[in-house]
């Protein structure tokens, strides 16, 4: 009986520990989706490389990605020809934004000098958009 009772108190105690273990690691890891980020760029080019598919600036899909109508405005209304216009988006599920630039939209893979990118036109210009993410780690890992 007092054997039982010991192997009882022992799995109580894994049992215990595993639990805050769990909502412990859960609680990081919300967190960490919070630190995630996520960078939009955009910029006028003159040409539009073989191959890359341009987008009008009207069209819905440049709407459902948080920041990208944003960032080509800027890069128009800032002739940025040398330098690329930045939205940075701080919040949960930023690196979702790269994903969807590079999977809703018809995202260009740069074989040479090209930029990497979405080709839009807007009215008579052609702005390259693309978006990196990255996440910073405050706390440290173990």
């Amino acid at each position: 009986m007092i054997r039982g009772k010991e192997i009882g108190l022992s799995l109580l105690a894994v049992g215990t520990a595993a639990a805050a273990g769990y909502v412990l690691r859960s609680g990081r890891s919300r967190t960490s989706s919070a630190r995630s980020k996520a960078d939009l760029g955009a910029r006028i080019v003159e040409d539009v490389p073989t191959g890359a598919t341009v987008v009008d600036a009207t069209s819905n899909q440049l709407d459902r990605i948080p920041g990208a109508r944003r960032a080509i405005d800027r890069a128009v209304r800032n002739d940025a020809r040398e330098e690329w216009e930045h939205v940075t988006l701080d919040r949960d599920g930023a690196w979702s934004v790269v994903d969807a630039v590079r999977s809703s939209l018809p995202y260009y893979d740069a074989a040479g000098c090209e930029y990497n990118g979405v080709y839009v036109r807007y009215e008579d210009r052609i702005v390259v958009l693309d978006a990196i993410g990255w996440a910073r780690l405050e706390d440290p890992v173990y």
